[in-house]
Order: C-alpha cells, then sequence, then structure tokens
C-alpha cells in the first residue's frame, strides 16, 4: 500500500505532532491540506496486475484506511497498524490468525466482557482454551504460567472498570520467558498515555470507538505492532474475513485522533478533580482511579503513564444505591461505551459486563463507572453531587 509519510510526519517526534501530521500529507494534486476521503470500492490496473500504489480492491486496501493505520501506528511507536470495524474484529483477527486448537489464552480476571465472550463462547468451542488471572499480580501470572504456559497473555491496564494496573515490562518478561505473545489493550489510556511496545507489549489492541475517535460517533477497531509474521496474518485473515473499517469511518478516526493529546489531558484532569472529590465526599465506598495516590497502582501508574486517564469507577454501598446512581445523574448520560467528548455514567453488571456475570470476571454489583468528557468540571461536579443526594 501507498506510505503516507510526509515531510510533516518526518520531522513530527511529539505525540501531539504525530497526532496531526502521521499519514496526513497533503493531496499532491490539488494541494488540499486534508487528504480526500477515497469512497471508490475497486481501482483502475495499468495492465494486469499492475497497481497503482498496491490498491486493487476495497476490501483489500483504501488510501484513506491506509492514512489512519500510518497515523495508528506513528503514535504507539509500531511497524504495522491495521484498522478495522470494531475493536472485537481486531480482537478476533489477532486471536484466529495466532492460535490453534489447543492453545490457551491466559486472560486477565478484570477486562472488557466482550472479550471474555469472544474467547469463551466463540474460540472456545474451537477448541482454544482459557484461563483468567489478576495480571496486576505478577506472582499469580507467575504461577499461572509455571502451572501451564500460555500462547497468548491478554492485559488492559488500566482495566475496565475496576481500573487495576499491570507492569507491562514485568508482564512482557514473564510471557516472552515462555514464548507467549504479550497482548495489551491500550483502549482506556490510548498511546497518547501510554506506549505499551515502548515497554516490551508484542502487540496493543484498540477500540477506536471510544478515545481514538473521540465523538461517540464511529466504530472501529486496531492492532499496532512490529512483527512481521504476526501483522501479515491478521491482514491475511482481515483480508480473507473482511473486518474492515469504511473509508468514511476511517476518516472519522484520524479526525478524532488529531485532537486526542489535548482531549486526553482535559478527560486526565477533569477525572483527576471528580475522583478527590468522591474519595473526600464520604459518601461512597470506594474509588477506583489510578491518580489517587490510595490506589494501589498509583506509583506504577505514574511510571507508565503520562496522565492517569478520564475513567473513573466508584463503590457505592448496595446494588440498590448504585443503580440508582447511574439513573439520577443529568450531564453523566446514562449509556454503554466511554471516551467521548460527553460524559457517561455506565452500570457495569447490569451493562457493558452483562456477558460475564457469574464468571471470575464478574463486576461487583455496588460498581458505578463513569466516564469523564471535556463539559465544565463544575458543572460535572454538580451533577455527582446531585446524584448522590438522591441515595
Amino acid at each position: 500500500m501507498t506510505d503516507h509519510t510526509s515531510g510533516a510526519h518526518s520531522a513530527a517526534r511529539g505525540i501531539e505532532s504525530l497526532a496531526v501530521h502521521a499519514g496526513q500529507a497533503f493531496d499532491p494534486t490539488t494541494g488540499a491540506v486534508i487528504p480526500p476521503v477515497h469512497f471508490s470500492t475497486t481501482y483502475a490496473q495499468d495492465g494486469i496486475g499492475g497497481l497503482r500504489g498496491g490498491y486493487e480492491y476495497g476490501r483489500s486496501g483504501n488510501p484513506t484506511r491506509t492514512a489512519l493505520e500510518t497515523q495508528l501506528a506513528a503514535l504507539e511507536g509500531g511497524r504495522h497498524g491495521i484498522s478495522f470495524a470494531s475493536g472485537l474484529a481486531a480482537e478476533d483477527a489477532l486471536l484466529r490468525s495466532v492460535l490453534t486448537p489447543g492453545d490457551e489464552v491466559l486472560l486477565g480476571d478484570d477486562v472488557y466482557g466482550g472479550t471474555y465472550r469472544l474467547i469463551a463462547r466463540v474460540l472456545g468451542p474451537w477448541g482454544v482454551k482459557l484461563r483468567v488471572v489478576d495480571m496486576s499480580d505478577l506472582g499469580a501470572v507467575a504461577a499461572a504460567l509455571e502451572e501451564r504456559p500460555a500462547r497468548i497473555l491478554w492485559v488492559e491496564t488500566p482495566s475496565n472498570p475496576l481500573l487495576r494496573i499491570t507492569d507491562i515490562a514485568g508482564l512482557a518478561a514473564l510471557g516472552h520467558a515462555v514464548g507467549a505473545l504479550v497482548v495489551v489493550d491500550n483502549t482506556f489510556a490510548s498511546p497518547a498515555l501510554q506506549r505499551p511496545l515502548s515497554l516490551g507489549a508484542d502487540v496493543v489492541v484498540h477500540s477506536t470507538t471510544k478515545y481514538l475517535g473521540g465523538h461517540s460517533d464511529v466504530v472501529g477497531g486496531a492492532l499496532v505492532l512490529d512483527d512481521d509474521t504476526v501483522a501479515e496474518g491478521a491482514r491475511f485473515l482481515q483480508f480473507a474475513a473482511g473486518a474492515v473499517s469504511g473509508p468514511l469511518d476511517a476518516w472519522l478516526t484520524t479526525r478524532g485522533i488529531k485532537t486526542l493529546p489535548l482531549r486526553m489531558q482535559r478527560h486526565s484532569e477533569s477525572a483527576q478533580a471528580i475522583a478527590e472529590h468522591l474519595e473526600g465526599s464520604g459518601r461512597v465506598a470506594r474509588v477506583y482511579y489510578p491518580g489517587l495516590a490510595s490506589h494501589p497502582g498509583h506509583e506504577l501508574a505514574a511510571r507508565q503513564m503520562t496522565r492517569f486517564g478520564g475513567i473513573v469507577s466508584l463503590a457505592l454501598e448496595d446494588a440498590a444505591s448504585a443503580r440508582r446512581f447511574a439513573e439520577s445523574t443529568r450531564l453523566f448520560q446514562l449509556a454503554e461505551s466511554l471516551g467521548g467528548v460527553e460524559s457517561l455514567v455506565n452500570y457495569p453488571d447490569a451493562m457493558t459486563h452483562a456477558s460475564v456475570r457469574g464468571t471470575a470476571l464478574a463486576v461487583p454489583e455496588e460498581v458505578v463507572r463513569l466516564s469523564v468528557g471535556i463539559e465544565s468540571v463544575d458543572d460535572l461536579l454538580a451533577d455527582v453531587d446531585g446524584a448522590l443526594a438522591k441515595l
């Protein structure tokens, strides 16, 4: 595919510059600063097999998608970026291209319910095995690997929704010692706050629907990695199964990424203020936020992240209180997902993590998750206080 590297991209080093310029060379025909969106499904050839820029058919490649993939790879510091129709499509392509029946995935016990569902209920009947462990406890991971090696170690850090922090470098060392592929879901942090490949991870996974897109208007997913063989396998499966992002979806994601560092700064600052306010209020049982000194992973998060992110989870007195709180906010809209400019409140047990009820990944019924947007933090604090007052 065409390399969208430009002079501006080559000169860029900081994450803010890469977000704006990587994959975004001006149009050579018109000079348009914003590259056009390529909607064509097929491409004229200069003779049979004479492909222009490597493009032949929309499923195998599209210039707008290539531009996004260049942008993604630059942000995460990887050699290969691959854009998918959704985060789960990205996960599926990676898993099916790497695993064979009988292989095992060692999965964090606090991850997105859809990831567990995909491995346990879709790949499980195909013969893929699954174990779960607290990935933030490297001793527990080492013990699990000593008991039986795994083909893949899969972790979210910060995790969803309890915001556990895992030592990526330490996990990578354990995984590589047994020949495992170490995969980090970086959706909550985004490359603006954390770059797992630089800490030893093999593959980074994203739901680009969340912070990368950032505006709750486009569904997508991505893989970023260095390994040529793993990348080739994932690309082949994507081509063979067809889970590609469309050109408009790719373009919307690219547009969102250009403001990613600025948005993540605001998300993080407001989330920190809300977490501190909740912790000091005396009206919640527990606040989960890695920016708090009371968080068990605070010091580790401070070392491997530049900021602490925009997600705050809280435990209330009981399930009834949690449900009442989630249904009482006004600016925090009750909805699935996270990472948009608007603030959302979610009740994981019955919403995003309903698929893992009754499993080792079940979320406590008293937990509520806040996705802190970019609104006035004073308004958000007042909204939280108003919901607490109704308990």
